[in-house]
């Protein structure tokens, strides 16, 4: 009787089980967030690695031999124009200016007796008082004293320049570097100059940077082949994340492309009135060379990146989401993502979540800005 029991058991069981609707748990739709791609017109631009140099750079250097007798500054501080900066020992040179002016007098009051003498002569051959061989000779010493007149000129002016040589002052307003002697250094100049130290004017700076020749021509031809006119200024970042910009405007371009790197150099011309750019700063230099109209930006951390290279995902009318690959352009305002290719002005993309997100799932999109 038991294995009957438990037949009729089962059946029961089963009957039941069939007789059961089979029920089914749907997953929620997700909402995610959407956006539509900003359009407006942008300038586009290219960033190159570039670097400072001073407006002016101008070594001081001594001329003459003598005991650096001081030192008229601070390292590192701004001079003006004409400041004494070093005075090396002018007494030997003061001397010789007294010597060289003491010989001018001297032939000046001896050219000035020949010309006299030399007058009277004249008076006196008319009477045949003189000869004719001492009216020669007068003029001939009118010659001499003249020539030695010139020489002594020429010796005082000498002196005096040596003299000037003694003190060393600023050819212009700038920064002095540090001294490369010490106060009571004995200096050899005369001979070879001799390197004191060296200024630079810097309320002025020029940022240099280089482009390359392909790039140039592209610059300069827009899409229709037509001849393009670039801009005249540029920008130069400096400091943590090219936080700190300055207005530079371009002043120079190469004559011809360096054969060894092919590139053109470029120099922009930038203010410095509180000297806060040093010479020797590497910059990054923002250069525009074209606007493009209606562009379209998208987010730029909505942008992924895989194997293919950039994508984004696309919510199409039924709400489904697709991988779509971009190409991409330069970074807009270091939020937004230029796309040149893959997506409309009139189509929605996933903006966050991208993880969350898969090719052909259905989404809630909660769009976050209006139609372009």
């Amino acid at each position: 009787m038991k294995p009957i029991l438990y037949i009729t058991i089962s059946l029961f069981f089963l009957l039941s089980c069939k007789g059961k609707k089979e029920t089914t748990v749907a997953m929620p739709v997700p909402e995610i967030s959407v956006a539509y791609p900003e359009v407006r017109d942008v300038t586009l631009t290219k960033d190159y690695p570039g670097y400072l140099t001073a407006d002016k750079t101008v070594n001081l250097v001594a001329r003459v031999n003598g005991t650096l007798q001081s030192i008229n500054f601070q390292p590192g501080n701004r001079v003006k124009q004409g400041q004494l900066l070093f005075v090396i020992e002018p007494t030997l040179y003061q001397n010789a200016v007294s010597q060289a002016e003491a010989e001018l007098k001297t032939s000046q009051a001896q050219l000035e007796y020949a010309r006299n003498s030399y007058e009277r002569m004249k008076e006196a051959i008319k009477s045949d008082a003189v000869s004719k061989i001492q009216l020669v000779q007068a003029e001939s010493s009118v010659a001499e004293g003249v020539a030695a007149v010139d020489n002594a000129k020429a010796a005082l002016n000498t002196a005096r320049t040596n003299l000037a040589y003694c003190y060393v002052r600023a050819p212009f307003d700038g920064t002095v570097d540090r001294s490369q002697y010490d106060v009571g250094s004995y200096i050899s100049g005369s001979l070879q100059p001799v390197t004191l130290s060296t200024i630079y004017k810097d309320d002025s700076m020029y940022a240099y940077f280089n482009v390359a020749d392909n790039q140039w021509l592209s610059m300069l031809l827009d899409e229709s082949g037509e001849s393009a006119q670039l801009p005249s200024e540029v920008e130069v970042k400096l400091g943590k994340d090219g936080t700190r910009i300055y207005t530079g405007k371009l002043d120079y371009l190469s004559p011809n492309v360096n054969l060894s790197t092919g590139t053109l150099n470029i120099r922009a011309n930038l203010e410095n009135p509180k000297g806060l750019l040093k010479s020797g700063l590497y910059v990054s230099i923002t250069l525009p060379y074209g606007e493009q109209k209606q562009a379209i930006l998208v987010s730029d951390a909505s942008i992924g990146t895989d194997q293919l290279g950039k994508f984004l995902y696309v919510v199409n009318d039924s709400n489904i989401v697709k991988y779509r690959h971009i190409s991409t352009g330069q970074l807009i305002n270091d939020t937004l993502r230029l796309v040149t290719k893959g997506l409309m002005p009139q189509e929605c993309y996933v903006t966050k979540a991208l993880i969350k997100v898969r090719d052909g799932m259905e989404i809630k999109p909660v769009i976050t800005n209006s139609k372009p």
